[in-house]
């Protein structure tokens, strides 16, 4: 649980890292910043599957690509619902996650170091 929770905490510093680097992303605070981690968190496990499965066509003929698309689209979607988190145009939407992924990564390779996974 503690696990998950600094998860959270340092994928929203990574929002406002990204906010400080890219002009087109906008976070007004770490409030925001939390607010954001979470529902892009929500959005990754509730609508992401589901675009998967409908543009899986897509993805298969680009040989992958297209998941960058996806997630450029679940981030944008992420900054219609928020006041405090915003993200300008398709392009920013699209470093935006990748970025945010690649730190993503950082952080669990962070955490799984901290954290080991029990063994039975």
């Amino acid at each position: 649980m503690i696990k998950i929770f600094i998860k959270w905490i340092l994928s929203a510093a990574a929002l406002l890292t990204l906010s400080s680097f890219d002009q087109g992303i906008i976070v007004n605070g770490f409030g925001s910043a939390l607010t954001a981690a979470l529902m892009i968190g929500l959005l990754n496990l509730i609508v992401r599957p589901v675009l998967l499965i409908l543009t899986l066509p897509v993805t298969i003929l680009s040989m992958g690509l297209f998941l960058f698309v996806i997630n450029a689209v679940v981030f944008w979607m992420a900054s219609s619902f928020l006041d405090g988190f915003e993200v300008i145009g398709f392009g920013n939407a699209l470093l935006g996650s990748i970025l945010y992924s690649s730190l993503g990564i950082v952080i669990d390779s962070a955490l799984e170091r901290l954290f080991p996974p029990r063994s039975l």
